[in-house]
């Protein structure tokens, strides 16, 4: 059967394949406060597409303050069983060896009626890359995403046989690295509907499909090349998509469906995190659900920056978190000095060996 439809590589995006300096600076939070919180960093310039309102947290340098939060119900996202029809209307870009679709055309799709959440047209309103409760960051790929990405090649991350959550995974690329890795299992989780199904689902398919599928034409009539600089041959292929499970809602929540649900379910080896500690108040929520889902040997591996203006969180406000509750055992595994500190940590349980 021959699959035809508008899918393209963005050959602009090649020569950004092997930096990170093009990625935006990410912050995610996975609830909501009564507060409306904005992106605020220190970076060379806001994000793109935002206008960040400068804030302060007066509490926040000291310790995580208590505001009313709401949840977000979980629900879990099905694989299409056409995974060709997943990459319709997709322009794709190529960074660390991973294809991953283009999030400003995501974006201008989800304008028409892809976005039953609403989630675009009031970040567009709002000129806001956060609106607590309602948006939370999914629809751009932050640098600390990349610098895990790193860690796991320079510390030599196993993954094969492992069971691996992508907690607050956005585009899914973590997840994705770990599939290629031979995990045994790869769960995805987003605080969105709309970025399970228009980005992480898509982006997971695209890396297992065989790519001469579906770069071969588009739906102009046109042949789009390859990019030159073609990533290694994946190593996994859509037969590792049934060792997937996609899920969006709030972490809490997510972690109830998990385990309650009638469907099989162990803990797993590996969490995989990056910028979910920009807020303090919802540290609670993240240490509770890396407690409730983390095998008693596993590890889980996070990615930050040192703090985060306005908003107060940070790798050593988080650390002090952890350490009070006395349950897991913390370590700085990396330190990246370009710009903004950013780090790595990897947390494992206090009894663990």
């Amino acid at each position: 059967m021959d699959f035809r439809f508008n899918f393209f590589i963005d050959e602009n995006e090649n020569n950004k394949a092997d930096t990170h300096d093009g990625m935006d600076s990410r912050l995610r939070s996975p609830k909501c406060s009564q507060e409306s919180t904005e992106k605020s960093e220190q970076t060379a310039g806001p994000v793109a597409g935002s206008s960040p309102r400068p804030g302060t947290d007066k509490h926040g340098d000291e310790t995580p303050s208590k505001k009313k939060l709401c949840f977000k119900a979980a629900k879990e996202h099905d694989i299409p069983e056409d995974l060709y029809k997943v990459l319709e209307n997709k322009v794709m870009e190529r960074a660390s060896d991973l294809y991953y679709v283009n999030m400003s055309v995501v974006e201008m799709t989800c304008l028409d009626d892809a976005d039953r959440e609403g989630i675009v047209s009031q970040s567009v309103t709002s000129h806001s890359d956060l609106i607590p409760g309602v948006y939370e960051g999914g629809l751009k790929i932050w640098e600390c995403t990349f610098d895990l990405i790193d860690f796991f090649s320079e510390a030599e991350i196993r993954f094969t046989n492992k069971s691996v959550l992508d907690l607050g995974c956005g585009a899914g690329l973590l997840g994705i690295v770990a599939l290629k890795g031979k995990a045994g299992k790869v769960h995805f989780q987003d605080y969105n509907s709309t970025v399970i199904d228009e980005i992480t689902l898509p982006n997971a398919v695209a890396n297992c499909v065989d790519e001469g599928s579906w770069m071969g034409g588009g739906g102009d009539g046109k042949t789009h090349k390859p990019p030159s600089k073609r990533p290694k041959k994946a190593e996994c292929s859509p037969d590792a998509l049934t060792t997937c499970r996609f899920f969006s809602g709030e972490w809490s929540e997510v972690s109830q469906l998990l385990l309650s649900s009638n469907k099989p379910f162990s803990k797993y080896d590996i969490i995989l995190t990056s910028e979910t500690i920009y807020n303090p108040d919802y540290y609670g929520a993240l240490h509770d659900t890396l407690a409730k889902l983390l095998d008693k040997h596993g590890r889980v591996y996070l990615a930050s920056k040192a703090h985060y203006f306005g908003v107060g969180g940070g790798i050593h406000l988080f650390e002090k978190f952890v350490e009070e509750r006395k349950v897991f055992k913390t370590s700085i595994v990396k330190i990246i000095d370009k710009g903004l500190q950013r780090y790595i940590m990897e947390m494992a349980f206090k009894d663990s060996s």
